[in-house]
């Protein structure tokens, strides 16, 4: 069927293109005629195609998308505790957390559980998360999760995280769970929703809207935050995961925190759009690979991998942090369209851990390869797009640096997440 459907598009091609070409016959030598004619077909299909067919398309996912997320689950119940979002106290509905955010702020460990494996007290983790239908316009959504985090106290707590989600809204329980067993619960979390859409679609449909999403929501928390004083204020920092990484790469400007500067982020599988990744490893050191750069001693910005943690790097690293956990086979972070001409720099030697030996680059035929592994690639925890909940934890422990944890204690942690997420699977 998908070969009949293309055959008939080539032959209406091959009509349009006679068409449009002998029409111009009369006027113009024959080659220029045909190449008119051919350039005349490649303009009304590419409208055609994508200004009705991939429109259509994209309305016929967001409308099945939206119903999706609109569905009430049998198995969540409204929270009864007024500190909650979604419950009769609060400002934001059950219903308007939509699909993810109900599973987001209800699911998770809550003090009890961390306080059990910790033999010592521990708090709620503080979650507030607003779905795309609680209010009209990103900067409604943004200023409604503010004032929902000030009423529940999420300023009153040691780690505020701003994190920004994946295209349908969903955040990595693996990065969510591992830094509030850290903190001890002493953290508050808050996050918006964007699209209804996957990330690969959303990244396509709604890339410019998600940024706009990020950004108004950066803004509205760190003004207020900014504000506080120094001493009386939680340490900030972002978090994203794939798209989520790239905008909330994209949400802020260095210029608009220079002078007052958030702790740091933690981005994991930057797509190979990340603006701050690209520049970052394009300017690389002389002789760290591309898979695992070092940029300018890292004073400002680490990568991890599996193997390789933040530590190991020639200068000390500073008070403002960026963190890149990410793996060499990763197809959404090394994707490059170059490579249908040249071969990609993580591709030469030495090769990443997790990258065969047996892949060799072919002009044309290694970026199709890479291209339907990006499509359709699927790996592991620990490989490819796949992020593990053990390496969450060592990226958010040298990230953050929360005190009193060993190694032990840390090997401990571990060995529980890894637990609880094959339980869950």
């Amino acid at each position: 069927l998908i070969f009949f459907a293309f055959y008939l598009l080539g032959l209406a091609f091959r009509r349009t293109y006679r068409l449009m070409s002998r029409r111009v016959f009369f006027f113009l030598p024959r080659r220029l005629a045909y190449l008119l004619g051919s350039l005349a077909a490649l303009a009304l299909f590419w409208l055609l195609i994508e200004g009705v067919l991939f429109s259509y398309a994209l309305r016929f996912a967001d409308r099945f998308y939206q119903q999706l997320d609109d569905v009430m689950q049998d198995d969540l119940a409204a929270p009864l505790d007024s500190l909650r979002p979604g419950s009769d106290a609060s400002l934001i509905s059950w219903e308007a957390l939509g699909s993810r955010g109900r599973r987001f702020t209800t699911e998770g460990p809550d003090g009890d559980e961390i306080g059990d494996f910790l033999n010592a007290p521990a708090l709620d983790p503080i979650r507030v998360y607003v779905g795309l239908n609680a209010r009209e316009t990103v900067e409604e959504r943004a200023e409604l999760a503010l004032a929902e985090l000030v009423r529940i106290g999420g300023f009153e707590r040691s780690m505020l995280l701003l994190a920004t989600p994946t295209g349908r809204g969903w955040i990595d329980p693996g990065a969510q769970d591992t830094i509030e067993y850290l903190m001890r619960g002493d953290i508050a979390t808050v996050t918006a929703q964007y699209s209804y859409l996957p990330s690969h679609l959303s990244l396509i449909a709604e890339g410019d809207y998600g940024v706009e999403s990020a950004r108004a929501l950066f803004i509205a928390i760190y003004r207020y935050w900014s504000e506080l004083p120094e001493n009386q204020r939680p340490a900030l920092y972002l978090f994203g995961l794939s798209l989520g990484a790239l905008n909330s790469d994209r949400s802020f400007d260095f210029y608009d925190i220079i002078e007052d500067p958030f702790n740091g982020a933690l981005w994991a599988g930057p797509p190979f759009r990340s603006d701050t990744w690209r520049s970052v490893t394009a300017d690389r050191d002389a002789g760290s690979p591309e898979w695992l750069p070092v940029f300018r001693g890292g004073r400002g910005v680490r990568f991890m991998n599996q193997t390789h943690g933040y530590d190991g790097y020639a200068e000390p690293w500073g008070d403002f942090r960026i963190a890149y956990l990410q793996y060499a086979s990763d197809p959404i972070v090394f994707f490059d369209p170059a490579a249908f001409w040249r071969e990609p720099d993580w591709m030469r030697a030495p090769r990443g851990p997790d990258v065969s030996p047996a892949l060799r680059w072919y002009p044309v035929v290694t970026m199709f390869q890479l291209l339907v592994d990006l499509a359709t690639g699927g790996a592991p925890p620990g490989y490819g797009h796949e992020v593990a909940a053990e390496h969450y934890l060592k990226a958010w422990n040298a990230l953050v640096e929360p005190e009193g944890w060993s190694e032990s204690d840390l090997e401990r942690l571990a060995a529980h997440v890894m637990e609880a997420r094959q339980q869950s699977e």
